[in-house]
């Protein structure tokens, strides 16, 4: 379900200069920009405001009709699903080629298009690419502007115009909005995932590895719960993608989890836990975020029986493969799924709110105190013949939940000891789905 924002959908064939035009509206480096053509495949989503009026802005696939790359089907269709959800339609095109068989073609398809279009002729900078600009009146649709969006030429007065035409009646997202970075190595199924969430073909599902490139977001409401769902390119070991586009796309997948309110790892069922998958949960922990973990195609791993949340020896020898292999994330939630049967997915988002709410967990002092006393009362800490003392213990804040044990000597405090006072926490208070951080501190008094 969309959100209840007007939205801009910009439309074009491929490296007419969409992406860059997207990011100057939206003031950050969201599109991947590279002279490439077609290079952004999916639909890219940013909130903006401009004029006093906020709006969703999208970001197309470039569209060109009858290229022989096996994704421009699909391509064309994101574009025309788009459409299908826009309000206004910036149609772009290229002022130094002229209008293009690939223009004529959109062109054709937007003619009957009720709402507004407006058809930007892109890098007219000067006053030779204006006057060039005049042939694209030729393509008989959409109110003319010449632009920049390199150099922002043009570009304000044309978005004063457009948030003229957004429907009066359309108001704020809800505030309550839950983002959900949905991650994992290349392949494992994140777009089938987020298209069976959303209930469309949003996002692009290919077998060819990498197909999502970028960071996408996806507004929906899930049984009553506003969620925005951010479905990345898949991380891969930095060393091997350096100097590539798919560098840039791993440090926009640790973006979007910086942003998220919790990460839904997804991981090849048929593969088992593999490297990158490990490395996947590791930046997530890393970062302090709620994990949940998605154990996608398990239809191919187990005969579907209709419940993919009843337990079995196959799921159960996962789990103790994902506990002993990372115990440091011991504490995620782990559901079983088949994202193209559209299966185990109320288990997953049930899962997903209960690990969001874990991390926005506090508790009082008064009872940390007591948890973390009878803790080192049952196992007392001497090292180098001196006993190490917690004077004073209290919850610095949350997401994720950080304890502050003040203690006498914080070297004292080896890792092993600090998990053992976790695990005391979490005997009294679970906490699944989101990590723990206990910091021990020296105590400026007795």
């Amino acid at each position: 379900m969309s959100s209840e924002l007007p939205t801009v959908v910009i439309v074009g064939r491929p490296n007419v200069g969409k992406s860059t035009l997207f990011n100057r509206i939206a003031g950050r480096r969201i599109a991947v920009v590279q002279d490439t053509p077609g290079v952004t495949r999916d639909r890219l989503y940013a909130e903006c405001e401009r004029h006093g009026r906020r709006f969703q802005l999208v970001d197309t696939g470039g569209i060109l009709f009858g290229d022989d790359d096996p994704l421009v089907e699909q391509i064309k269709v994101q574009a025309e699903v788009a459409i299908s959800e826009a309000d206004v339609v910036l149609f772009m095109v290229d002022a130094i080629d002229g209008p293009m068989p690939g223009d004529w073609d959109l062109a054709e398809r937007l003619r009957g298009f009720e709402k507004p279009v407006y058809l930007i002729v892109n890098k007219a900078d000067n006053k030779e690419r204006e006057q060039i600009a005049n042939e694209f009146f030729a393509l008989g649709v959409g109110e003319l502007v010449p632009v920049s969006s390199v150099h922002g030429t043009g570009v304000e007065d044309m978005l004063e115009r457009v948030v003229e035409d957004f429907p009066k009646h359309l108001g704020e997202m809800p505030d309550d909005t839950l983002k959900l970075a949905i991650i994992g190595r290349p392949n494992v199924g994140k777009s089938s995932m987020l298209n069976a969430l959303v209930g469309e073909e949003r996002a692009i599902v290919s077998d060819i590895p990498g197909t999502t490139r970028d960071a996408i977001d996806t507004p929906i409401v899930y049984k009553g719960q506003a969620f925005r769902l951010i479905d990345t390119a898949g991380i891969r070991r930095r060393g091997k993608v350096q100097g590539s586009i798919e560098y840039y796309m791993v440090l926009r997948a640790t973006k979007a989890m910086e942003r998220a309110d919790c990460a839904l790892v997804v991981i090849d069922g048929v593969d088992g836990l593999t490297d990158g998958d490990k490395r996947v949960m590791k930046t997530a922990h890393d970062m302090g975020k709620p994990i949940v973990i998605a154990v996608n195609k398990w239809d191919a791993v187990e005969p579907p029986t209709g419940d993919l949340g009843k337990n079995s020896p196959a799921k159960r020898d996962f789990l103790r493969t994902i506990r002993d292999q990372m115990p440091e994330c011991a504490y995620a939630i782990v559901r079983y799924t088949s994202a193209l049967e559209s299966s185990g997915l109320d288990g997953v988002m049930k899962a997903v709110r209960a690990a969001f709410d874990n991390w926005n967990f506090r508790t009082t002092t008064g009872e940390l105190n007591r948890i973390v006393q009878d803790a080192v009362f049952e196992k007392p800490l001497n090292r180098k013949g001196k006993a190490a003392k917690v004077r004073y213990v209290t919850q610095a804040e949350s997401r994720p939940p950080t304890i502050v044990m003040f203690v006498n000597d914080p070297e004292l405090f080896h890792f092993s000891y600090v998990r053992y006072i976790e695990n005391q926490v979490r005997k009294v208070h679970p906490l699944e789905g989101t990590p723990v951080r206990v910091v021990a501190r020296r105590s400026s008094g007795p």
